[in-house]
């Protein structure tokens, strides 16, 4: 039926069209420190079944093969693709990144925690270790006004050289959250990702074991974000936006068609 042509070419329309805000989002988080690329998934909506493979078609009989006619396409989900994205000398001994799997924790205001893989944090006039909205890194680390140095181990220790003293001063360790399934984890704003049900509850250990990523000082990590890529994706994305177009054209002129001869 030429109507639920149109309507088939519509769902396709609409899924192109939110693979495209994907793919922008992509591309607008290039630079995004840490940021991991998303990418759309497809399935097929439900069939509408003129005739059932195996239904009798005689009394001795059955059809070998059945008639199913699709509705359509529809995003069945995002996927955020966890690959590590490259590692960046910064020479800012607050920066961090994360060598592997994990995520640092953050105490946002009210007390729930988020996590997040990008590093950049700086710290407060109290000395507080923050991100860059002045949310605490948990647990919470606090550095002393008069630290000349700081100094942050792959495992996540903490240590500064204080101003009269020979030795180092420990001040505490940044501990790493893992999740049994971080594809679950829910994406906020500004960089972080809130704990779900579906992602299990936190798993807090140190840096470097269990799976868990090394902490690397004075560097981030950045966007996973594949410029080539992406455009790649964006011309295959407009194509098929182009072709479901032309789908609507010609079922249209098809309606017109049988409109001026029947």
């Amino acid at each position: 039926m030429p109507s639920s042509a149109l309507q088939v070419a519509r769902t396709g329309l609409e899924a192109q069209d939110t693979r495209m805000r994907v793919i922008a989002n992509n591309l607008a988080n290039v630079s995004t420190t840490a940021f991991k690329r998303d990418r759309a998934n497809f399935a097929t909506l439900a069939y509408q079944d003129a005739r059932v493979a195996g239904a009798q078609s005689s009394n001795e009989t059955s059809y070998a093969i059945g008639l199913n006619l699709g509705t359509g396409v529809g995003v069945q989900s995002t996927s955020r693709m966890e690959v590590q994205g490259s590692l960046q000398m910064t020479g800012n001994s607050l920066d961090l990144a994360l060598d592997g799997d994990g995520y640092f924790q953050i105490s946002l205001p009210g007390g729930q925690l988020a996590y997040t893989r990008a590093g950049n944090f700086s710290r407060t006039a109290e000395g507080l270790l923050v991100t860059s909205q002045g949310y605490a890194v948990q647990p919470p680390i606090t550095i002393p006004e008069d630290a000349t140095t700081i100094s942050i181990s792959e495992d996540g220790t903490v240590s500064a050289q204080l101003a009269g003293q020979s030795d180092p001063t420990q001040l505490g360790q940044i501990t790493i959250a893992s999740f049994t399934n971080p594809q679950g984890l829910q994406a906020a704003s500004d960089n972080f990702m809130l704990e779900t049900g579906a992602s299990g509850p936190a798993q807090i250990g140190i840096a470097g074991e269990q799976g868990r990523g090394h902490i690397r000082q004075a560097m981030l990590e950045a966007s996973n974000v594949n410029v080539v890529e992406e455009l790649v994706d964006m011309i295959e994305t407009q194509r098929a936006y182009e072709i479901n177009s032309k789908m609507i054209s010609a079922v249209d002129e098809m309606l017109r068609n049988a409109n001026q001869t029947l």
